[in-house]
């Protein structure tokens, strides 16, 4: 039989042995957790490389509403406007669907947080050496950044709108698009911070999207509506976003004086409150802060969960 013989160890080498088995863990600090920022960015548009599909479906929706609806309400508007018989339903719809290319998109990509805690990759996630902000703040550039690219592409087709490519045009729906999709994304993660199966998350979303959606004029104009409606319109992020971006198309439109005035009365009025204009700074401001407050809100459920 073998016998077996240990070996003593002396004290000094004990504690060598502890030293070359110590697991050193760096202090969080402002680098780290801009660190991990930039690779929770970075995975969020890996993920998105991948799976092509994903990006070719999220475009179907905005191309149905763009071409089908659009189209087919052009005769519609057309006829409660005089002098336009040139006017294209299209182009007003298409800051509307514009914003939609990024809605789903930027929503949608805050369910990767649910999808990674039901296989719990989130937890390996979580117990990393650097702050939940760090985290939702890398979550909410990665799903802005990819759903601003999906508006791009969906940018691309504003000649069949018969918007032109001004590039002040151009730069400006992007900011505004940036902007959206940070909002949006931030709006997902907020949900998706205490939702634990991934099927309860994309119902909960179904049911928001759609009512964000229309409520924000991209489909009608926000003149003479029910009092109970306007106020409900008042209350969506979208439509600070989805005016001014119409505003901002329908400035840049090769048109009669007569005709843009009928146009600005009728169909792209401004956002008010009572009366009041409400200004173009205050709208995209108004976004700013829901995005940066429901980042908030997504930090502070992260650092309570798990």
């Amino acid at each position: 039989m073998a016998t077996q013989t240990s070996t003593p160890v002396a004290a000094g080498e004990t504690g060598a042995v502890v030293d070359r088995i110590r697991v050193s863990v760096p202090d969080r600090g402002l680098r780290h957790d801009l660190r991990a920022v930039g690779i929770v960015w970075r995975r969020e548009l890996i993920r998105f490389r991948t799976d092509r599909l994903r990006a070719i479906t999220s475009l179907v929706q905005p191309f149905l509403f763009l071409f089908i609806l659009g189209t087919g309400l052009s005769n519609l508007a057309g006829g409660n406007l005089p002098h336009t018989a040139s006017f294209d339903f299209k182009t007003f719809i298409y800051p509307g669907v514009l914003a939609m290319s990024v809605l789903f998109t930027a929503i949608f990509s805050a369910g990767s947080i649910v999808w990674d805690r039901e296989f719990g990759f989130l937890r390996e996630i979580l117990v990393a050496p650097v702050s939940r902000a760090a985290i939702v703040v890398g979550k909410c550039l990665g799903g802005a950044t990819i759903a601003t690219f999906q508006g791009v592409i969906f940018l691309c087709l504003a000649w069949f709108a018969h918007v032109p490519y001004n590039p002040v045009l151009i730069l400006g729906l992007i900011g505004m698009l940036l902007l959206l999709s940070f909002t949006l994304t931030a709006f997902g993660v907020m949900m998706a911070a205490r939702i634990k199966q991934f099927q309860a998350f994309m119902a909960l979303t179904q049911m928001l999207v759609l009512p964000l959606f229309f409520l924000s004029g991209a489909l009608y104009p926000l003149t003479g509506l029910p009092a109970w409606l306007t106020v409900l319109t008042r209350l969506d992020p979208l439509t600070y976003v989805v005016g001014p971006m119409r505003h901002l198309v329908f400035s840049h439109l090769n048109v009669p004086p007569q005709v843009a005035a009928l146009i600005n009365t009728h169909l792209a009025p401004s956002i008010t409150w009572g009366g009041w204009v409400v200004p173009l700074w205050l709208s995209l401001g108004i976004v700013a802060a829901m995005g940066l407050g429901m980042t908030g809100v997504a930090i502070a459920e992260f650092s309570k969960t798990e």
